[in-house]
């Protein structure tokens, strides 16, 4: 009877805090669909198809160079998360496809944590990986993506709070004070992994943090990939209008947080809307030009690209069972 009392009450506390999440991917999807409809319904379509035909393909090809590095950065998630819960036996190549198409697929479908496990697992169990392995690794590869988005932020948001206030409606003061508050987080949590290994978890689920050398290595490939991401944002929209580097790089993280936290897919509407509330100061025909040039080299084209290789990989296991 303990037992299954102890096991009804896990049930209850994780079913409050995903119906909390749901809650709250809702509220923030919902927002910014109406936010997205409003600035929208006024938009020159004459206009927006002009700039999107006016972008030079020199900066297509560049965003595109900047995306395509983001995204080798990306690959980096999967192998430190390997190395980190010690299965050193799967090379590079296979964590970094398996990053690769979990990301992209979870992420263009949403709910990226089932989605993007479901991959991961269909690839690392044949490396003798367990579904526990496969969590711990989504705690890592999450972890890394929060410690950059973390410090990009602090640092984004302390010298331009309000690029965030534009979104979030607060003052500036307190946008200032939230950055500092995470740069802060961050700080203790280096100092807390110093003295000696730090090990979370039980029951039989532990894993063993990275030290903070290797965090540090941890928070660099967070930054890498969003920093890249960002720059082939600024790219596309800077062919229109000039934009200073450092807000759009806010903005960019800002909405792309939004956007991850929301679970739509691809972070549809969330990201979007987030970004013209950011950069009131680009005609909005512009910034949606660049936009939909964005997702397309971004999301959809790493999306047919992570669809097809994932259908080859089954498929190729299929017929060697």
């Amino acid at each position: 009877m303990q037992i299954a009392g102890a096991v009804a009450r896990a049930v209850r506390r994780r079913l409050s805090w995903e119906t909390i999440g749901v809650a709250l991917s809702l509220v923030i999807l919902a927002a910014a669909c109406f936010t997205l409809f409003k600035l929208l319904r006024d938009v020159d379509v004459g206009k927006f198809t002009g700039a999107i035909y006016s972008t030079p393909i020199e900066a297509v090809l560049l965003a595109a160079l900047l995306i395509a590095a983001s995204y080798v950065c990306l690959t980096f998630y999967d192998f430190f998360a390997l190395r980190t819960i010690g299965q050193n036996h799967i090379p590079y190549r296979i964590a970094a496809l398996t990053g690769f198409m979990s990301y992209t697929i979870g992420h263009n479908l949403g709910a990226t944590v089932f989605t993007g496990g479901v991959v991961r697992f269909r690839v690392y169990r044949s490396w003798g990986l367990t579904l526990i392995d496969v969590a711990k690794i989504a705690f890592v590869t999450g972890l890394t993506f929060w410690l950059g988005n973390a410090f990009v932020l602090g640092i984004g948001i302390a010298y331009a709070p309000e690029v965030a206030g534009s979104i979030n409606q607060l003052p500036s003061w307190a946008n200032r004070a939230i950055a500092l508050t995470a740069l802060a987080a961050i700080g203790v949590y280096l100092i807390w992994l110093l003295p000696k290994p730090r090990v979370i978890g039980r029951d039989g689920w532990t894993l063993t943090l990275p030290s903070v050398r290797s965090t540090l290595l941890q928070i660099g490939i967070g930054i890498a990939d969003l920093g890249l991401a960002a720059f082939a944002m600024v790219v596309l929209i800077s062919v229109h209008t000039p934009v200073d580097v450092a807000q759009a790089v806010i903005a960019f993280v800002f909405s792309a947080l939004l956007g991850f936290i929301s679970h739509a897919p691809g972070s549809l509407g969330v990201f979007d809307s987030a970004m013209l509330m950011a950069l009131p100061q680009v005609e909005k025909e512009q910034l949606l030009a660049a936009l939909v040039i964005f997702r397309g080299l971004y999301f959809a084209i790493p999306f047919c690209i992570a669809i097809i290789l994932f259908g080859l990989r089954e498929l190729s296991v299929s017929v060697k069972s």
